[in-house]
């Protein structure tokens, strides 16, 4: 569970400001896997590493109970001179989790073949995106927070990746941002819509897809109006 209360952020650019979150007191169920939609800028993303406690809100405060993991996929972390199986190693100490498990786990899931044992700067976009998944994946957690990760490689990976994710769902809550409509419905049971620094929240994805889709058409749904 992941509560905010009085949560507010504004960023502000030559002279500019954009709000993400508007005094925002709302709970993500726990247990519960929660799609988060909104326009491209609406701070979804932002909103996701305030959940994850990487970027703090002007004001208020987020409070979890139980376990909540980084952004899913995020790969600034690595150390560029650290090789693959050694960044594994490293976050497997730091969460308690068996080194040898984690490391059987991410070298069959992320498919890196020898690179996995070579220097993560030798990496591809796509291939830290891989290790990053797999070592997110092998940490167990109450809440994951997805964004946007199985967009990231082929079509086998994407599928191993949803098909991971299904099996983490059965015992974990997520909050799961994406701009693929089926995966949310695949994958969650309730959505909620990021729109000018609100928060409307529905117990059906479906519910708030059609919201988003509104929102897309450059109009409010019609039980906003």
């Amino acid at each position: 569970m992941i509560r905010l209360e009085g949560v507010q952020k504004t960023f502000r650019l030559d002279g500019t400001q954009k709000i993400v979150a508007r005094n925002l007191n709302f709970t993500f169920p726990a247990g519960q896997a929660v799609g988060l939609l909104g326009r491209n800028g609406a701070g979804k993303s932002s909103l996701l590493a305030m959940l994850a406690g990487t970027l703090q809100p002007d004001a208020g405060r987020v409070i979890a109970q139980g376990t909540v993991s980084w952004p899913v996929g995020f790969a600034g972390s690595f150390h560029a001179d650290m090789t693959g199986a050694q960044n594994a190693r490293f976050v497997a100490r730091i969460y308690g989790v068996d080194t040898g498990q984690m490391l059987d786990f991410v070298r069959d899931f992320a498919g890196l073949g020898p690179h996995f044992h070579l220097p993560v700067r030798s990496y591809s976009a796509g291939m830290r995106a891989r290790l990053a998944f797999g070592i997110s994946m092998a940490v167990p957690f109450d809440t994951y927070l997805i964004d946007e990760v199985t967009a990231v490689g082929d079509g086998a990976f994407a599928r191993k990746s949803s098909t991971v994710l299904k099996e983490r769902l059965q015992t974990s809550g997520a909050v799961i941002v994406s701009h693929s409509m089926p995966l949310l419905r695949d994958l969650c049971s309730a959505g909620a819509v990021l729109e000018d620094g609100r928060l409307f929240y529905y117990a059906r994805i479906d519910k708030a897809i059609e919201h988003h889709d509104h929102l897309m058409l450059g109009r409010q749904p019609p039980w906003l109006r």
